[in-house]
């Protein structure tokens, strides 16, 4: 995941009790905006959470302006919210917004595959073929801990659905389309362990793999639709939703 949430990153500003404008403040804001994403993307806050400023500010070593830069950045992008006489908390999740981020997904990911087909060099093959054979080495879950998704597998997951849609060259379409994956993958690691429905997901990622090397967008499309929607139906059937 790592490799394709960089460009999402906002400049941040100059915050009161900053040392220099845009400088030390900036730095700090742009560094908690960060600590607290990871947390609420990889589950350590879970949805519904109360954000204590003066406590966040206390673990990240950082000014109350920073966090509250940080938490402004953060409910920009629907992460948490802000609530009258409450404060900041984690976003919630919902069978509803589940089923709209995978809509919204599915109409924008296949069009940037589309795009990306129908533009992809050898360039964009040879680094298609590089994610695909990384990610089909890995387990999805640790050794062992089947409740618990593998860091290294989800960072090479990440990067084989951006790799698919590496060629499309509208920049706003990226930027949208990551946004909708992290915002997917929160709920898939909020719904570990994923249902005990017979699942082949190495295969669902080598059909869509196989249609999009051979440059048969119509079948690489269908192939990632599929595959989608069998996921959000899983998500959707975990006692956490």
């Amino acid at each position: 995941m790592v490799g394709i949430v960089t460009e999402l990153k906002p400049q941040t500003e100059s915050i009161p009790g900053g040392n220099g404008a845009g400088g030390n403040g900036a730095t700090k804001s742009h560094r908690a905006y960060l600590q607290i994403r990871s947390d609420i993307l990889a589950c350590r806050l879970l949805p519904g959470t109360k954000l204590n400023i003066a406590a966040l500010a206390a673990e990240l070593d950082v000014s109350l302006g920073a966090v509250r830069e940080a938490l402004s950045m953060l409910q920009s992008e629907s992460l948490v919210r802000s609530e009258p006489q409450r404060g900041y908390t984690v976003n919630p999740v919902s069978p509803k917004e589940l089923d709209d981020i995978t809509e919204a997904r599915i109409a924008l990911e296949t069009l940037c595959l589309r795009m990306s087909i129908q533009r992809g060099d050898l360039s964009w093959e040879t680094n298609l073929v590089a994610a695909w054979h990384r990610l089909s080495r890995l387990s999805e879950t640790e050794e062992g801990k089947s409740q618990h998704l593998s860091e290294t597998w989800s960072q090479a997951h990440g990067e084989y659905h951006a790799s698919l849609v590496a060629a499309c060259d509208n920049s706003w379409l990226q930027r949208m389309r990551a946004t909708l994956y992290e915002q997917s993958e929160r709920y898939r690691r909020l719904s570990l362990p994923l249902g005990t429905e017979p699942r082949d997901v190495p295969a669902e990622h080598k059909a869509i793999f196989d249609a999009a090397i051979a440059r048969d967008a119509d079948r690489a499309v269908a192939a990632l639709e599929e595959h989608l929607r069998r996921t959000t139906m899983i998500l959707k059937a975990s006692p956490s939703l």
